[in-house]
């Protein structure tokens, strides 16, 4: 159920690339921007959440010591990161190798700290899981066409994705050494608060409010489903999966993503995306056969 839900997460994850290319065509605005309203528009939802938690559980104030106060500030800081550092990469080394970076190599990342941090075990049917997730994906990815870069920048762009990828581990190994000793609705509230706070800078790059009007359905969107509800099951799931395969599943993202824009936008579909498409799946239904011997 743990993997199940962390699926469902990566899913609704998938549908964001969609959303933001139906943004483009109503208003121009800064990537950043959207980040931060999908953001603050969570928070309705998690501070609701958590509330109605409180009121039929008994939520422990032991849960809040320093340290696990530290790691909450330091998880907000990793999802404000990501967005900074995503967006700050696209320019630099294209839309298609930032997402490749960035989404490929943070599974792997997941599983080194976790076995640093969480003391996990990274054996053969993990490894075998994350080669299948990741090269999958790769394949899903990596079209030629789209991955034509220019310019001496880009390794610079390349060195932003990456730096993407290892703000969201961190905020996924966090949350999993949370999860077990607080609510998990609470470390979602909590740290997206703080992420909100630190990308409010970048409302001076805010649209007036007539353009801004025009994209606030799907910010709304962007906020209360692939964020709210998507990060409140992510970290409802992640009590029962070990960081490795929830990093494995959540590859799920770039696979919704593609199906969109086969379906939607009449996208072609090349025989290395469908072998892609088919790897990945393996690999998540393999993390699955691994965690459940456990």
């Amino acid at each position: 159920m743990g993997l199940l839900l962390i699926c469902l997460a990566a899913i609704a994850w998938g549908t964001t690339g969609t959303t933001s290319v139906l943004i483009a065509q109503q208003v121009t605005v800064s990537p950043l921007i959207v980040g931060l309203w999908r953001i603050v528009f969570a928070l309705p939802v998690f501070w609701l959440w958590y509330g109605y938690g409180r009121r039929t559980t008994v939520v422990s104030t032991d849960a809040f010591t320093l340290g696990n106060r530290l790691k909450l500030l330091a998880m907000g800081l990793c999802m404000a990161g990501y967005q900074v550092f995503y967006f700050a990469a696209v320019p630099y080394a294209g839309v298609a190798m930032t997402a490749m970076v960035a989404i490929c190599s943070s599974p792997m990342i997941i599983a080194l700290l976790a076995v640093i941090f969480l003391k996990e075990k990274l054996h053969r049917n993990r490894m075998i899981a994350l080669a299948l997730g990741v090269t999958g994906t790769i394949l899903l990815i990596a079209q030629p066409d789209a991955l034509q870069v220019q310019g001496s920048q880009f390794l610079l762009g390349v060195t932003l994705a990456l730096g993407a990828a290892v703000s969201y581990a961190g905020y996924a190994i966090m949350a999993k050494s949370l999860v077990g000793r607080m609510d998990a609705i609470a470390i979602a509230t909590y740290s997206f608060t703080v992420a909100a706070l630190v990308l409010t800078p970048t409302l001076v790059q805010q649209p007036a409010l007539t353009v801004w009007f025009r994209a606030l359905p799907f910010l709304l969107y962007l906020g209360i489903i692939t964020s709210g509800i998507a990060y409140g099951i992510y970290m409802l799931g992640i009590r029962h999966t070990s960081a490795t395969a929830a990093g494995i599943a959540v590859l799920l993202e770039p696979l919704t993503a593609s199906l969109l824009g086969i379906f939607a936008f009449k996208e072609p579909i090349a025989w290395s995306s469908t072998l892609g498409a088919l790897l990945l799946i393996a690999g998540i239904l393999y993390a699955q056969k691994s965690d459940a011997k456990e």
